[in-house]
């Protein structure tokens, strides 16, 4: 099972990444504020993302929000000191599936956590995706024009699987600048020995098999920052 925390307080996020990793053999990426929280959760398939309510950037509720309206479908635990009824209500209508009061017992956060995973809350992919005249087949991991008439030879190019996670990524996220940081994360592993340099080099041999199809340029640079795909 794999969880994003987004936790400011640094002394309670250690604590927690510690205790979920040690006492309920999860995996854990954590955050520290709300831009990055909602910009790890568009990026990666998580099981779970636990939300503190107050944190910089925005807040919980604005990040539940942001995720809930580009229709994220994961789970999402609210953490906060904030208990009354009404607050409880608006981080529920925020789009928060759980909440839990600080301070609260480890033992009370692994057990709703157990009880959100019997929830079924990821969303299915299709096999296929189509985008710009082409299928993207995540389970062949190859790309075909999806052009032609009856009788006309499409053309098929078979990317290599860190191609394919690259482009399945950015498709996932049209619309979403990933920055460097982010794509090396969830494609190698940020403890993987390689650079920004690995990564615009699988960008390159990746445009030149789309330009099979005229979309070598599908895949945008933004200067500085990262890729993205236009929605």
């Amino acid at each position: 099972m794999k969880i994003l925390l987004a936790e400011d307080d640094t002394r309670l996020g250690e604590l927690i990444v510690h205790m979920l990793k040690k006492k309920g053999g999860y995996l854990v990426d954590w955050v520290t504020d709300g831009d990055s929280a909602v910009e790890y959760a568009l990026a990666s398939a998580y099981d779970l993302l636990i939300l503190d309510w107050m944190m910089p950037g925005r807040d919980g509720t604005a990040v539940c929000m942001e995720l809930r309206k580009k229709s994220y479908m994961g789970a999402i635990l609210m953490l906060t000191a904030r208990d009354s009824l009404q607050d409880r209500i608006e981080g529920l209508d925020a789009g928060a599936d759980d909440y839990l009061v600080k301070p609260f017992e480890i033992g009370e956060l692994l057990a709703r956590i157990r009880a959100l995973s019997r929830r079924n809350f990821a969303p299915i992919q299709e096999e296929e995706l189509q985008i710009a005249g082409m299928i993207l087949n995540r389970t062949s991991q190859t790309v075909t024009s999806s052009s032609g008439d009856s009788g006309t030879v499409r053309e098929t190019v078979q990317l290599s699987p860190r191609e394919f996670q690259l482009l399945n990524l950015l498709l996932q996220n049209a619309g979403v600048t990933l920055t460097r940081e982010v794509i090396l994360d969830r494609i190698w592993g940020l403890d993987a020995d390689v650079g920004p340099k690995t990564i615009d080099a699988t960008v390159k041999l990746l445009r030149r098999k789309l330009a099979v199809f005229g979309h070598e340029e599908l895949i945008q640079s933004v200067r500085g920052v990262g890729y993205k795909i236009e929605d």
